[in-house]
């Protein structure tokens, strides 16, 4: 399709549909606006959904900052099967059964989660250790040693109990894998587990409510388009393009 006569410059705020890459989500607007000069501010992972930061024009610029602020999501854990990715895309590498849990001590549990701490990135990451990407040496069978990261959890909320499956809020840093939070966590309580489902809610102040789908996205004229656009100085005022 033509672009327009004139690039847009600003920050498109997406909820990334599952089984879609955050690289899958950028072409598409890249597609659709017709331009190169496109990118995203956090990746989420193909089964997540929700918020996704898409910087378009000189918005591009700003990409650090956006990283580097605080997250919040929703998501499910399956109790009582340990995947290799722990997640639900990976391979069942452990069943065991769930024990008969309560509500209150499950609450609890999530209380021990919170404040600064290390977590291990997983072996199933994009991180690079010797110029190769973990996960690339996870599927050859091969365990690498990580560098435990520095994260904070402001908040681990229970939102639903209904063993094996425990919905959740968390608020946590930049660099947290909610994955391996979970894992951790399943394997607290003693019967291990992965995260079947994930919704990332917020990026700081912005909320998955102000983003638009990809269909929408695909049906807007793109005099529309340029509306929706926030300005990098809204989001991060600080900044000078």
């Amino acid at each position: 399709m033509l672009g327009p006569t004139k690039e847009l410059d600003g920050i498109l705020l997406i909820d990334k549909p599952t089984e879609h890459t955050s690289h899958d989500v950028v072409a598409r607007v890249r597609r659709k606006l017709g331009m190169k000069r496109i990118g995203h501010a956090g990746t989420l992972d193909p089964m997540a959904t929700g918020l996704l930061i898409v910087l378009v024009g000189k918005a591009t610029s700003v990409s650090q900052y956006l990283i580097s602020m605080d997250k919040e999501y929703t998501g499910t854990i399956k109790l009582g099967a340990v995947t290799n990715t722990q997640d639900a895309e990976g391979e069942v590498l452990e069943t065991r059964p769930v024990p008969a849990l309560t509500e209150e001590g499950v609450r609890a549990a999530m209380k021990g989660f919170m404040g600064d701490q290390y977590q291990t990135p997983p072996m199933f990451s994009a991180i690079k250790i010797g110029g190769v990407p973990l996960y690339k040496r996870a599927r050859e069978g091969v365990e690498v040693d990580r560098e435990p990261r520095f994260i904070r959890v402001m908040a681990f909320d229970l939102l639903r109990f209904a063993p094996p499956e425990l919905d959740f809020r968390v608020h946590c840093t930049k660099g947290t894998y909610v994955r391996t939070l979970a894992h951790d966590f399943a394997q607290k309580l003693g019967c291990g587990g992965h995260l079947s489902a994930l919704r990332r809610t917020a990026i700081e102040k912005l909320r998955v409510e102000r983003a638009i789908t990809i269909p929408q996205l695909e049906a807007m004229p793109l005099a529309e388009i340029s509306k929706v656009l926030l300005s990098a100085r809204e989001v991060v005022p600080t900044v000078a393009l």
